[in-house]
């Protein structure tokens, strides 16, 4: 069955610059990951921005990118570092020349150390540094944005950085102190929309992360409530000040009492007999039920601004995206205006503090000699945002 999309629908792929460049300074700088890799090089995207830039061009017509904030800006309030601009803008204009959609991510869960040094997030009014990035930002590169991303997946930074102590700054259990983080960054996000307003006509929103949270066995159900609660719902309402509402999906998680993901309860999830990525429990259908939900609720036009699978195998990617295609395709028909599509991830990266090994890239990348390599799931996308219809 031929699936048809909207005129105009917007095809891309996403990554985040922490992810696919050298490491700047940063806390994440030198972290010794979950499969034992380092958080170092990463893809060397900054030694390959022409040739991504090609298989980029290759597989869409939109492009979701972050600019690394510590390269950018050396300390607080400084002028941006000319040699660092020039790359950043020789790339973005040749998108554009391309005719590219470009969808620009303001914070994608990293600081410069002279910020964390300065209180980070934690300390209220330390988000006048950041929104003096987004100032320098909207100046230098906002002609060229098409769709703006303040934050990416507040949830996930906070719930990670100050709940499960996964991510810097490595605290654990601080519920009090994630829910100021969490206004300081509705504060931000806020205040940002209203920089970017005075300079740009594009469309502002942010990334919020969704996952389907299936309470199965007692008292699984109640802590599920209290996970869906949290990550759903009080993170979310406090970013309703957009014009669009980004989303990006991946995941279940049962609770059987307590959650469950494939890398940690492999054997389980296998008794089970559950779908699985190399990560999480897969079931694309829980995406169709989150867009009635924030559609219901905001009653604003979704893009998905990250969707993907992790595996090594890119048969198994193509069914993913003809899944979740067609989950997208069906809430279109209900009457969910759903604006696009970027799928995560362009080329492989380096998966934050778990590892090189979990990879997600339409071109795959070898870490040790900088190879890309064109997928068939990146050559299946990109025949599908030409076509804008997908066969499934």
């Amino acid at each position: 069955m031929k699936l048809q999309f909207p005129k105009d629908f917007i095809w891309g792929t996403s990554t985040a610059a922490y992810q696919i460049e050298t490491v700047s300074e940063n806390a994440w700088k030198g972290l010794k990951c979950k499969d034992g890799s380092i958080f170092d090089k990463c893809s060397q995207h900054d030694l390959h921005r022409d040739e991504d830039l090609e298989y980029i061009c290759q597989i869409s017509n939109g492009y979701r990118m972050s600019h690394d904030w510590a390269k950018l800006q050396k300390a607080p309030f400084a002028p941006f570092d000319p040699k660092e601009v020039a790359p950043y803008l020789r790339f973005m204009e040749e998108l554009k020349r391309r005719g590219k959609h470009i969808m620009l991510v303001l914070h994608h869960f990293v600081n410069p150390l002279w910020f964390d040094n300065e209180g980070g997030w934690e300390k209220e009014g330390n988000r006048k540094m950041w929104l003096d990035f987004v100032q320098k930002t909207v100046d230098t590169f906002g002609h060229l944005v098409d769709t703006w991303n303040t934050f990416n997946e507040p949830n996930v930074y906070i719930s990670n950085g100050w709940l499960t102590g996964e991510f810097p700054p490595f605290k654990k259990g601080r519920l009090l102190t994630a829910r100021k983080v969490l206004k300081e960054f509705q504060r931000a996000h806020e205040e940002a929309y209203d920089i970017i307003k005075q300079k740009s006509k594009a469309p502002i929103g942010i990334s919020f992360n969704t996952v389907k949270f299936k309470g199965e066995v007692f008292p699984g159900q109640i802590i599920a409530k209290i996970f869906d609660w949290w990550f759903m719902d009080y993170c979310h309402k406090h970013f309703l000040k957009q014009d669009f509402q980004g989303l990006s999906y991946y995941a279940k998680m049962s609770f059987r009492p307590l959650p469950l993901d494939n890398m940690n309860n492999a054997e389980e999830l296998k008794k089970l007999g559950r779908r699985t990525d190399l990560m999480w429990e897969y079931d694309p259908s829980g995406f169709y039920d989150i867009f009635h939900r924030y559609w219901k609720r905001t009653k604003k036009p979704i893009i998905i601004t990250e969707s993907g699978i992790c595996t090594h195998d890119p048969k198994v990617r193509i069914e993913s995206i003809k899944e979740y295609l067609g989950w997208i395709h069906k809430a279109q028909q209900d009457g969910i205006p759903i604006l696009g599509y970027f799928h995560w991830s362009s080329i492989d990266n380096h998966e934050w503090n778990i590892g090189l090994y979990y990879r997600f890239g339409l071109v795959s990348v070898d870490f040790n000699t900088g190879k890309r390599t064109m997928t068939e799931a990146g050559l299946f996308l990109g025949e599908v945002a030409k076509n804008n219809s997908v066969e499934v």
